[in-house]
């Protein structure tokens, strides 16, 4: 069973289809007991990084998130919910994340450009990736594979060992990371075609 963690904060259905599509089983479940008894679990995220926080903490998904990756589970983190797997944000202010990945969530800066072109912050629309790392997940995904994106913030991990992929956008910023058993990207692949479509399919059959 493939759950994906409700807590009032990302485009969920859109994320279950994905999977349904790929001939999946995957389950929208608000129950932290429904995660704990899962074999794999995706966290998806759309919005503030604050408030997905505080939301995730106020459904009670903080224990059974890190008990599911401690156990060795596949974990795939989506958009914010990549993010919250890091140190901290400054999305608002400073506020303290989930600490799975050592590292940061920073603002893209205003005001970039390539060329005679500003770069618009957020970043909405397609990217390519560049691996620096193959898991699993992005078996037969090819190097410069176009995927969507929508966000404002980044991740800067501590240590580059979990970098999977990266993408430019004014600059070189890491758009995937693979840890153990935890996958997680910055863009979406519920939104990104057939690539996302085989992320998905890759994914669900994680052992």
């Amino acid at each position: 069973m493939i759950a994906i963690i409700d807590y009032g904060m990302g485009n969920l259905r859109s994320v279950q289809k994905g999977f349904e599509k790929i001939g999946a089983k995957a389950i929208v479940t608000a129950d932290p007991q429904i995660v704990l008894q899962a074999d794999k679990v995706v966290l998806p995220g759309v919005g503030a990084f604050r408030d997905c926080m505080r939301n995730l903490e106020q459904a009670g998904f903080v224990e059974p998130i890190l008990r599911v990756i401690a156990e060795g589970r596949p974990f795939l983190g989506i958009c914010v919910g990549m993010q919250l797997l890091f140190t901290d944000s400054v999305e608002f202010g400073l506020y303290q994340g989930l600490n799975v990945i050592p590292g940061h969530v920073l603002r893209f800066p205003d005001h970039m450009r390539v060329a005679d072109e500003e770069l618009k912050v957020p970043q909405m629309g397609w990217n390519q990736l560049r691996f620096k790392r193959r898991p699993p997940v992005f078996e037969g995904i090819a190097d410069g594979s176009n995927v969507y994106f929508v966000h404002s913030y980044y991740v800067q991990p501590d240590s580059e060992d979990v970098i999977a992929t990266t993408t430019d956008y004014g600059f070189e910023f890491c758009s995937a990371i693979w840890k153990d058993n935890i996958v997680a990207t910055q863009f979406h692949p519920e939104k990104s075609q057939d690539v996302g479509l085989r992320i998905l399919k890759n994914f669900a059959e994680m052992k």
